[in-house]
């Protein structure tokens, strides 16, 4: 069986990240919004937020629009910076302190063929990937990329969330090293020699992942990996307001992908794109708790999420 895991913004939640919500007050608020934006903003409230703003300003051809744009940009980004600074602080990963390593999170992740996700934070990079090291996985890496520049690691925890750039000649998945993909770029990718970010958010997202070769092939391997005739999926916080992510995932359901949902709404997370209707036979599994609870003692549901792999 190919497992694999796509997380969202409530995967992250469970440590402190944002949810969407959480970044439009944190935006609306930010002094380095000038007025024009601030009413953009609120206008866009329900009806597709800070994302729709971003594309809207990114798409524009006014040179006031594009300044905003990368206004905006910047203020996401110092948010991700601060929230990744919060977790290098965090104490424990895992929920149980002591950790029981039969019911711990570190070992049900490292069960993944690959895990995908749409967050552009820090937390598995400091937290899970460099403790990979099993009788499976030599280690966990995020494929196709290298340090910025003459970067020199230090073995510092600070290295975790270094500037990273994307590196074509490693653009494939290394033998032996379970994959972390991050759809959408991240806080701390940069193009390079342009200088510019590799953070994908804002409303035109299929636009945006043309104009970096690494997101391609990322999304190549997403798609080629739902597509494979044993796949099984299971999504953690993810929303399915994505248009081309739920075009992939549709297109795995439609070669017998299985699904199992990890959201408080159950089944009904699928209503966002009606197009999952008629699919919704296939899923395998629902939990509505939270990673906080299942991971937190909760053995029943850790039971009912283990079962994933055996279905």
């Amino acid at each position: 069986m190919t497992n694999l895991l796509l997380t969202g913004a409530g995967f992250s939640y469970n440590w402190g990240g944002p949810l969407a919500a959480d970044v439009f007050s944190n935006l609306l608020t930010d002094n380095d919004i000038d007025d024009p934006t601030r009413r953009s903003l609120l206008e866009a409230d329900g009806k597709g937020g800070f994302e729709k703003v971003l594309a809207d300003l990114e798409l524009s051809g006014d040179l006031d629009d594009k300044r905003r744009h990368g206004v905006l940009l910047t203020a996401l980004a110092g948010m991700f910076n601060l929230l990744n600074g919060s977790f290098l602080q965090l104490k424990q990963f895992e929920f149980e302190n002591p950790p029981d390593t039969r019911y711990w999170l570190h070992g049900f992740l490292s069960r993944f063929d690959a895990i995908f996700t749409l967050n552009q934070d820090a937390l598995l990079e400091i937290h899970y990937i460099p403790l990979v090291m099993n009788s499976r996985w030599g280690q966990a890496h995020l494929p196709g990329l290298k340090y910025l520049g003459n970067f020199q690691p230090t073995g510092s925890i600070h290295d975790r969330i270094a500037i990273m750039e994307p590196n074509p000649p490693e653009f494939r998945l290394a033998p032996g090293a379970q994959p972390y993909i991050k759809l959408h770029g991240s806080a701390n990718w940069n193009e390079g020699g342009s200088g510019g970010r590799v953070l994908i958010m804002g409303g035109a997202k299929s636009a945006s992942i043309d104009r970096f070769a690494i997101l391609r092939w990322y999304h190549k391997e997403f798609r080629e990996m739902l597509m494979r005739s044993d796949a099984r999926l299971m999504v953690i916080g993810y929303g399915f307001g994505d248009e081309h992510i739920n075009d992939a995932i549709l297109d795995g359901l439609n070669k017998k992908l299985k699904l199992f949902l990890v959201d408080p709404n159950g089944h009904r997370a699928l209503d966002a794109d009606k197009r999952f209707e008629p699919f919704k036979h296939q899923l395998i599994g629902i939990s509505r708790k939270s990673l906080t609870e299942t991971f937190g003692g909760n053995r029943p549901e850790h039971n009912n999420l283990s079962k994933f792999f055996d279905r």
